[in-house]
């Protein structure tokens, strides 16, 4: 078949790379992260990160979107506890039900990711640690002895 290009894409690699950006999202934007986050145009100073994460939460959020309604409800809950990990928990859940019976949605989401360009990196909650490349010890906890 000439002219066809097929993609398949890993649903937990693409929940991966999806959550980052909505939990930058919920904790730039807060309780207000659905709003803001549908707000066609863009704000000044807003970086590739935040453009991206509204981008993906608008594709989410479409009407075709048999599970807009969870992912919305999953979304609302992280923006109002952003760095609480069991909300980020309930997001990866909703987009993994989500994604696993949706090709078009998969397609949409790799197709927007990939598109990013450049490197975008998030670190979202307590003690988070984000880098693209990391070739020694990183240490995030109290008290922490480490021999060499």
């Amino acid at each position: 078949m000439y002219g066809l290009e097929v993609v398949v894409v890993d649903v937990g690699v693409l929940v991966g790379a999806v959550v980052p950006y909505l939990c930058a999202l919920a904790g730039r934007y807060g309780s207000a992260v659905l709003e803001r986050a549908v707000q066609e145009g863009t704000e000044a100073g807003a970086d590739a990160t935040f453009g991206l994460g509204r981008r993906l939460l608008r594709r989410l959020l479409s009407p075709e979107v048999p599970a807009r309604d969870a992912i919305e409800e999953a979304v609302a809950d992280l923006g109002a506890h952003p760095d609480d990990e069991d909300f980020q928990r309930a997001v990866r859940a909703q987009l993994k039900k989500a994604l696993a019976n949706d090709e078009q949605l998969r397609s949409d989401l790799a197709e927007l990711l990939g598109g990013a360009g450049g490197v975008s990196v998030a670190a979202v909650g307590e003690r988070s640690v984000a880098a693209q490349t990391i070739s020694g010890v990183v240490v995030t906890g109290d008290d922490a002895k480490i021999k060499r």
